[in-house]
């Protein structure tokens, strides 16, 4: 069956009306999650050795600044891990991979806690500032 142009112009139309509020809706994604070797995959490896004492950060956000500086954090795996954020504005920190958060309210820091129990690497980040806070490295 042929549509009329004005049927055909609306079909086009409708498509990149969807289109465009799929964009919207999903959002831009951080420029970690563009560059290859930083998305929400696990990077497997095989297990270190013992697991020692906690291994933890502790994270200051300032002005969309990050400090100290977005590094890795290692564990072997079984080890206890914490990382603490202090923000200046209200958001969520996120371990990927673990799928653990944490509400970040201004000026009130926030721990994430957890046993490194899956190997490889995984983003440290704000959800909707999109900062990187660290990798945490799991071997």
């Amino acid at each position: 069956m042929r549509l009329g142009f004005a049927a055909s112009a609306l079909f086009r139309l409708w498509c990149a009306l969807l289109a465009a509020l799929l964009a919207v809706a999903c959002g831009p994604l951080s420029q970690t999650h563009r560059d290859p070797g930083n998305s929400h995959e696990v990077a497997t490896a095989a297990p270190g050795g013992p697991a020692t004492g906690e291994v933890s950060a502790e994270i200051t956000v300032t002005g969309g600044r990050v400090s100290p500086p977005p590094g890795w954090l290692e564990a072997r795996r079984g080890q206890p891990v914490s990382i603490t954020v202090t923000s200046d504005v209200a958001d969520e920190v996120h371990v990927h991979g673990y799928d653990r958060a944490a509400e970040l309210r201004p000026g009130v820091p926030a721990t994430v806690r957890f046993t490194a129990d899956l190997t490889g690497v995984f983003q440290v980040e704000t959800h909707a500032g999109k900062l990187v806070l660290t990798q945490l490295a799991v071997r």
